[in-house]
């Protein structure tokens, strides 16, 4: 199979690596194609080789990374997606498949223009595996597998038909979902990350210090789990007002099978693959200040929580833990960073995931 694949990161380097070692022919668009080497290798958190794979070719040029590909893996940041919808356009092709990792970020939407050309849009609910870099352009860590693959996919009939072939390529079962949105509204990120910053950081103020980073997961606190557990309580009703099949959007209590505040506190500080992870701050003369450029604050407050309270919005769904953490951001946050608009009529939206 031929396989772009956009984006040089962690989960990009291991895709790629994983393609080019079951023989696939990959081509990995990343800004910096000089700093790859000729082979990936990837490795386990015990640094043990698992495998090697040798991409086809690295490049720079949007032209050649698209042609020929029968799929196209996108796993940039969310906030990326408007302009790179808009560099992919004169591209792509019809019949070509966009699959976005994770799918979540309002993807379906960016890629509007694409959907236009005859392209299918598919993503996953969550990421199939774990990883970290372990040398740019050449080495990235597999910190922890998934079990499965969920996918959704515009036009939603197409998850059916794509599970086979994703089934091969990641050695996992893929399960179809009804429509893209349960990938949209998956409670990972968007709501796992914005609750955590804003538990640990509600009182900052511009040039503030710190005299360490801290641990995001290890130090996890009772006020961060009460947090996310609001707001997905408030993701779980907006499902619920939607008038299409949500089942799979699973509450997070559930999905980490953690029935009350200081379960969920405990399961999170304790997952192995989340150990040894910071916060997303950079060390300055005096300590250590907030690095408002991290895609922990780019992508996850603009473009993963305000694409779910935006759709709360055309729903008249109360989202009040939501609101606070975002209006936080917003008033908090330096520079002046681009945000989701979802800008369509209810009809419009609900069109969309035919």
């Amino acid at each position: 199979m031929r396989t772009a694949v956009i984006g040089g990161g962690n989960v990009g380097t291991l895709m790629a690596a994983e393609f080019a070692h079951k023989g696939h022919e990959v081509t990995v668009y990343t800004s910096k194609p000089e700093c790859w080497g000729r082979e990936l290798r990837v490795y386990d958190a015990e640094e043990n080789l698992l495998l090697r794979g040798r991409p086809s070719r690295v490049t720079g040029s949007m032209e050649e990374a698209l042609e020929g590909a029968e799929i196209i893996w996108i796993t940039m940041p969310a906030q990326l997606f408007p302009a790179l919808g808009e560099r992919m356009e004169p591209f792509v092709e019809a019949g070509q498949k966009i699959g976005v990792v994770p799918g979540s970020g309002g993807a379906e939407f960016s890629f509007q223009r694409l959907l236009r050309k005859g392209c299918t849009l598919f993503g996953f609910q969550r990421v199939h595996s774990i990883a970290r870099l372990k040398q740019y352009g050449k080495s990235v860590y597999e910190l922890g597998r998934k079990e499965k693959l969920q996918v959704g996919a515009i036009p939603g009939a197409a998850a059916a038909g794509l599970c086979g072939d994703l089934e091969g390529l990641f050695d996992m079962p893929c399960i179809p979902l009804e429509n893209y949105l349960s990938v949209t509204l998956t409670p990972s990120n968007p709501l796992l990350h914005t609750t955590r910053l804003y538990s640990m950081f509600r009182n900052h103020g511009r040039g503030m210090v710190y005299p360490r980073n801290f641990l995001f997961y290890e130090e996890w606190t009772d006020e961060a789990s009460a947090l996310l557990i609001a707001c997905d309580r408030e993701l779980q009703a907006l499902c619920e007002r939607i008038p299409m099949d949500l089942g799979s959007v699973k509450p997070l209590r559930e999905h980490y099978e953690s029935r009350t505040i200081s379960e969920m506190t405990r399961k999170l500080k304790g997952i192995p693959a989340f150990k040894g992870l910071t916060s997303p701050m950079k060390r300055v003369e005096n300590g250590w200040a907030l690095d408002w450029q991290s895609r922990y604050f780019t992508a996850d407050f603009p473009f993963g929580l305000k694409v779910i309270r935006d759709i709360a919005a055309l729903f008249e769904v109360s989202a009040p833990t939501m609101d606070e953490v975002w209006n936080w951001y917003e008033k908090t946050a330096e520079g002046e960073p681009a945000a989701f608009e979802l800008g369509i009529t209810l009809e419009e939206f609900e069109s969309l995931y035919g």
